[in-house]
């Protein structure tokens, strides 16, 4: 089973937060830091994401459709249908954190490395996740205005403000730049990727700070958590089979069920976590958890899916085809006699 190693450093994070969270002056220091962090994110992602690739990918339109409505279409309807789960299962703030989870956009790199694993459609799945991260920077912050602005998410036109400085342009700076700037980005992307992770952890440590010194995690029971889980793992359940059996009645091939499969079922903690302190603020520490959860999850079940995708593919091409052992037993035969 996979562990993200990440996952266990956020999880430090978390640690550290709750031990030494930041107070006053330093509190101030670490959100203006958090802040900057976002900002760099953002613009590395704009100058990251090619943006010709992505168009170069339409002629396989349908399949792209499908993994934007699964995304940002399919997901949402079963964050608001979870809405039922409130009080009896969720907590108002829990549920806010999950709903948020389905509006984030798809993962590019695991989707990729999983869709190579099962001998998926690759190209499909790169295409599929720029295409999401690249409608997500503008989709997910309208969603999470739209769904949860009456839900106490504090949305206010001087956050959707917030949204467009720390996102949206930093995201079109880097786009603007890429062509300047995006071989310098592709030959340093090792080392641009701590970059990436230790902004997320500063981000991570000081929306977990904020939630200490607010004593916000009172409102979170180990019954609770449980309960969370349960919700995410259906959902995942749900998405995992939707993906796949709807790809089967829109008759997509084998490799394109798979591409279709890992890219639509997923959710990008990267872009979800500085998303998620723009657009929550103060609250932002109870609104990752249901995110950083299902990361790990789907992690784990998406492993053991592609694993198992990888032996069929193996058995199909192995296995010999109707009548080749018949054909091979009579020229032998005829060779004997």
């Amino acid at each position: 089973m996979p562990i993200d190693p990440y996952i266990l450093l956020l999880l430090g994070t978390v640690g550290l937060a709750a031990l030494f969270p930041a107070r006053g002056p330093a509190a101030d220091v670490a959100s203006g830091a958090s802040t900057a962090a976002v900002a760099l994110l953002f613009f590395l992602y704009g100058a990251r994401l090619s943006t010709r690739e992505a168009l170069d990918g339409l002629r396989h339109w349908r399949l792209h459709v499908t993994v934007l409505a699964c995304t940002f279409l399919v997901f949402p309807l079963l964050g608001l249908a979870a809405r039922g789960l409130v009080p009896v299962i969720l907590t108002d703030p829990l549920y806010q954190g999950l709903l948020f989870l389905t509006l984030v956009p798809s993962t590019v790199q695991s989707s990729i490395a999983f869709t190579s694993m099962a001998r998926g459609n690759v190209p499909a799945a790169i295409c599929a996740g720029s295409f999401s991260s690249l409608v997500g920077v503008v989709a997910t912050p309208l969603l999470a205005a739209s769904l949860l602005g009456g839900n106490g998410g504090g949305f206010s036109a001087d956050s959707l403000l917030k949204i467009v400085l720390q996102l949206l342009v930093p995201f079109l700076a880097g786009q603007v730049l890429r062509r300047y700037i995006g071989s310098f980005v592709t030959r340093h992307k090792k080392v641009l990727a701590l970059v990436d992770r230790g902004s997320i952890l500063l981000v991570v440590y000081t929306a977990f700070s904020a939630g200490m010194v607010q004593g916000i995690w009172h409102q979170v029971s180990p019954a609770r958590l449980g309960g969370l889980v349960v919700v995410e793992a259906v959902i995942l359940a749900v998405m995992l089979l939707l993906t796949w059996y709807g790809g089967k009645a829109l008759r997509f091939g084998r490799e394109d069920r798979i591409a279709i499969q890992f890219a639509g079922s997923k959710k990008s903690l990267a872009a979800g976590l500085p998303m998620a302190s723009v657009l929550f603020g103060a609250q932002a520490a109870l609104a990752v958890l249901p995110l950083m959860l299902f990361h790990q999850m789907q992690l784990i079940v998406c492993a053991v899916i592609a694993k198992r995708r990888a032996r069929e593919a193996s058995a199909e091409v192995t296995a010999p085809k109707p009548g080749a052992t018949t054909r091979s037993a009579v020229g032998t035969g005829t060779r004997s006699g």
